[in-house]
């Protein structure tokens, strides 16, 4: 087993020994996305965790209502922000980890292979010399293993692609936070079809996060209610991921799962929200520069995805 991976399960044990961090979600059920803000009892510091800003794509219009949920959380229970964590760049929302920045502070990180997707969408969006493809819109590149801290709790950052190449999770104390890796057992897990995604690779990640111990707590970043299920859930355990997951639960062989995810990705369409996502998330959070109109646009690239 490597040390990354063994730095994450022995720091999981310390937590259940030291206490857990809190976990307050907010469940954004227009783009079925799961924010968190995680923090530590005893310092009242906290990060947060795939923020949503609201998009009216029809009109093109943003609102602020889901981050002021959090900042009114926030600031509720007297928090001090570090860290703005993105799991990855989101396809199916925006994020508004720059209001929150501005508001609550906190250093804004991802995984640095968000350059590789910088490069490749920089492209299909010919977004230009102006747009910097070095990962700088972002204060932090963490690389699988960086560790770092919420007040007294430790976290370590494990590098998990496949779904997207910049694919990490964030384990906080003994909590998780997936990113779209993994969706609920019942449901499975996500696409692999973007550019840059692998289903060999998610395969693989999905192995190492289930090589953590079986109670540590999984808190996913989407949920689409299963066929049966009439509530959102986004909270499950390794358990329950290595037992019971539909698409790669214990005994699942890796080309069977990579022919199964292929297949499926084929039949899925692209998130109604990819373009404008995109275009925003690699600039971490930030929209367009306006011009000289002092209007901002997104760009619609015409068969390129």
């Amino acid at each position: 087993m490597e040390s990354a991976l063994n730095d994450a399960i022995a720091q999981i044990e310390r937590a259940k020994a030291a206490g857990s961090p809190i976990v307050h979600s907010f469940f954004d059920e227009p783009t079925n996305t799961a924010t968190y803000v995680v923090w530590d009892a005893a310092t009242r510091k906290a990060a947060i965790v795939d923020s949503v800003l609201d998009f009216d794509a029809a009109a093109g219009r943003t609102r602020t209502a889901s981050a002021d949920a959090v900042i009114a959380y926030v600031r509720g229970n007297g928090l001090t922000v570090d860290w703005l964590l993105e799991t990855h760049a989101h396809a199916d929302h925006l994020s508004a980890a720059p209001y929150l920045q501005k508001e609550l502070g906190g250093q804004l990180a991802i995984g640095r292979e968000i350059i590789r997707v910088q490069n490749v969408f920089g492209k299909i969006f010919n977004a230009g010399t102006d747009f910097e493809r070095d990962g700088s819109e972002f204060d932090r590149l963490f690389d699988d293993g960086d560790r770092f801290a919420i007040g007294d709790i430790e976290a370590i950052a494990l590098h998990v692609p496949g779904h997207t190449p910049a694919d990490l999770a964030y384990v906080i104390g003994d909590a998780v936070f997936t990113g779209d890796t993994l969706f609920m057992p019942d449901y499975g897990t996500a696409r692999a079809d973007f550019p840059g995604g692998d289903a060999r690779q998610l395969y693989r990640s999905i192995r190492r996060l289930m090589q953590l111990p079986d109670e540590t707590r999984l808190f996913l970043c989407h949920d689409y209610k299963a066929a049966g299920r009439d509530q959102y859930v986004w909270e499950t355990t390794v358990g329950a991921q290595r037992v019971g997951n539909v698409h790669v639960h214990e005994g699942v062989d890796e080309d069977d799962f990579v022919a199964m995810r292929t297949s499926r990705d084929a039949t899925l369409s692209m998130p109604k929200l990819i373009l404008p996502s995109v275009q925003v998330n690699m600039r971490g959070g930030h929209l367009p520069e306006p011009e000289a109109n002092g209007t901002r646009y997104l760009k619609i690239p015409l068969d390129a995805l």
